[in-house]
């Protein structure tokens, strides 16, 4: 074959495959969104996938069908999407339990969060509070500290109810050099319960989910997670302030894809979602269920979990925790 023959077969494919990629990319969306959630209907995790979801099938013209597909710590869900195309149509909504916790916390996990699966944009972010009851002489975490090391064979209960949780307990301890009795629960209704019953010395919980009962009284937070004071509760200090500046810890909610999925097609989605995310709606939405927008998106998200993985990983390995 002639050097001028190849020239233009090469150039012929070029094309062909140019215009291909192009003509992908122009049709997406072909079909209605398929969101897969990990948690139950009415979940807060639920609700921002249907906010985020319509409005993003609306900006395609398309409409959004959110599956609720609960269990197995987000494992049911995670494969539901991966046993489908990568054509950017199935979307899952994932926190980071699926994301950073899983790998730590489940043996033989059936998928590799860093390479099945693609992040197009991080929604929102909720700081963790710790709260005791509201007459409780605890009224810090120093109070916590200087408890624990003057009565080493009495440790203060700490109840979580989530691997994450745990893990987030067993890094302060690490911290600060003390020791918890460790209880998990299956909720964090309970462990509200248990905590206004003086069953309980400390809890670690969503602060959406405790503030009603912070704002009665019931309960009192000793100290939030975020890397600012939290504006609904400008009077409880982060563990920063406490004195323990690298204790920054959110649960967190993002969109993903599955891995494969065209370039074209995840930037489209990534720019879709950015948009809503910023919008003062986007905003509005997440402050209304205490939370903050997720500032991360695509690389940055995917470098965001990766971090996050590598923290509990190194967490887990101080505390002992295996795998189960």
């Amino acid at each position: 074959m002639t050097p001028r023959r190849l020239f233009t077969l090469a150039t012929f494919l070029a094309l062909t495959l140019s215009f291909g990629a192009s003509a992908q990319d122009k049709e997406f969306p072909t079909k209605p969104f398929r969101i897969f959630v990990p948690f139950t209907a009415g979940s807060g995790s639920d609700t921002s996938a249907r906010f985020f979801g319509e409005r993003l099938a609306k900006q395609f013209g398309q409409t959004a069908l959110v599956e609720n597909k609960p269990g197995a710590s987000g494992i049911i869900s995670v494969q539901a999407l991966l046993a489908l195309p990568a054509d950017g149509h199935t979307i899952l909504l994932a926190s980071n339990s699926p994301i950073s916790v899983n790998p730590v916390s489940i043996k033989n996990l059936p998928y590799n969060p860093m390479t099945d699966l693609t992040p197009l944009a991080g929604l929102s972010r909720n700081m963790n509070v710790w709260v005791v009851n509201g007459n409780s002489k605890i009224n810090s975490l120093k109070d916590v500290v200087e408890y624990s090391k003057k009565n080493p064979s009495k440790p203060l209960s700490l109840a979580n109810y989530s691997a994450g949780y745990r893990l987030a307990g067993e890094w302060f301890s690490n911290m600060a050099n003390i020791k918890f009795n460790h209880i998990t629960y299956k909720g964090g209704a309970q462990i509200f319960t248990d905590l206004m019953g003086d069953q309980l010395d400390v809890g670690i919980a969503d602060l959406g989910g405790a503030a009603p009962l912070i704002k009665s009284g019931k309960l009192k937070a000793i100290a939030v997670s975020g890397e600012k004071r939290h504006p609904d509760f400008p009077n409880v200090p982060t563990f920063v302030d406490s004195g323990f500046p690298e204790y920054v810890n959110y649960a967190w909610t993002s969109f993903y894809v599955k891995a494969g999925t065209p370039e074209a097609i995840k930037k489209k989605l990534i720019e879709a979602l950015v948009k809503i995310r910023d919008s003062k709606e986007g905003a509005d939405f997440n402050h209304a269920s205490g939370a903050d927008s997720m500032p991360f998106f695509g690389d940055s998200m995917q470098k965001f979990q990766q971090d996050e993985l590598e923290r509990f990983t190194r967490i887990a390995k101080m505390a002992n925790m295996q795998p189960e």
